[in-house]
């Protein structure tokens, strides 16, 4: 039969669980954010590259 005693400590260790997942998350949204923002601006600038090898007054050989 379940012991009654344990609820408290059994709740206790849930909700601590919880809480470090909740700031697991909190850690990895906050560095997805950073690598987006990261990726973003290798396009960004791997684009103004682009353009300026684009430029029409160049000459290709």
């Amino acid at each position: 039969m379940e012991n009654r005693d344990d609820t408290p400590k059994d709740s206790e260790t849930v909700l601590m669980a919880l809480d470090q997942i909740s700031q697991t998350i909190d850690v990895m949204t906050s560095v997805i954010g950073r690598l987006r923002t990261h990726v973003l601006e290798q396009a960004e600038t791997r684009q103004n590259e682009l353009q300026a090898e684009m430029r029409p007054d160049r000459v290709l050989h």
